[in-house]
């Protein structure tokens, strides 16, 4: 099979799976990421059909929906592709990105490195941060029924993966315990670029946000 093939049908198959997911996880979540993959890519040398291929697969079936198991994405990704025919190789580095690529508290040391990771990830974190990271964080909030701010309930950035996993902290909290971070987690030239920008974006709209819960404006 050839790469456009595979890339079609990796489309096609995370739209149907994805069919009705939650609003920050969805088809889009992916499409964005997506497109900042090959973005970032592009000032990078590194196999773009992973790349591409980890960008669709990476959410295929993301572990906060399914009862905290984070096995179920590397596995779905894995049957999805062998189906395909895609080689091993390729395979295997498509369920590393999957394994590897989230924050889960921010004190989880990957046990995977590449140039293709680096490029996935940064891509989903860029989705997290700025102007749609903010959407998708009170989206999910909401989702989860959280409260949207608590001044006597403090940011807890010394979480451990557990402890992350199952947080029900208010939705201004998810700022300081993951979104302000991302910036400096950064791999690429290319993603800490443009995660400066919306870094300053977020806290511009903190910074609006208190004013107003405090009545001030």
């Amino acid at each position: 099979m050839n790469n456009t093939d595979i890339i079609s049908k990796t489309i096609a198959f995370v739209k149907e799976k994805l069919n009705n997911a939650e609003g920050g996880h969805d088809w889009f979540h992916i499409e964005r990421v997506y497109k900042n993959s090959i973005l970032i890519a592009n000032d990078e040398v590194c196999d773009l059909t992973v790349v591409k291929l980890g960008a669709l697969l990476h959410d295929i079936a993301d572990s906060k929906f399914h009862g905290g198991d984070e096995t179920i994405g590397p596995k779905t990704a894995r049957a999805f592709l062998e189906k395909e025919n895609e080689d091993e190789a390729t395979i295997r580095h498509v369920v590393k990105i999957i394994e590897n690529i989230s924050f889960k508290g921010g004190n989880f040391e990957k046990n995977f490195s590449s140039i293709e990771l680096d490029i996935v990830q940064d891509a989903d974190r860029l989705d997290a941060i700025g102007a749609i990271g903010i959407a998708r964080t009170f989206n999910y909030g909401g989702f989860k029924n959280r409260v949207l701010y608590d001044p006597n309930i403090a940011p807890n950035t010394k979480m451990n993966k557990e402890e992350y996993k199952n947080n029900e902290a208010p939705t201004i909290n998810h700022f300081y315990e993951k979104l302000l971070l991302l910036k400096d987690k950064m791999n690429t030239a290319s993603g800490k670029t443009i995660a400066a920008e919306r870094h300053r974006y977020m806290e511009g709209f903190l910074s609006q946000f208190y004013a107003e819960w405090d009545g001030e404006k």
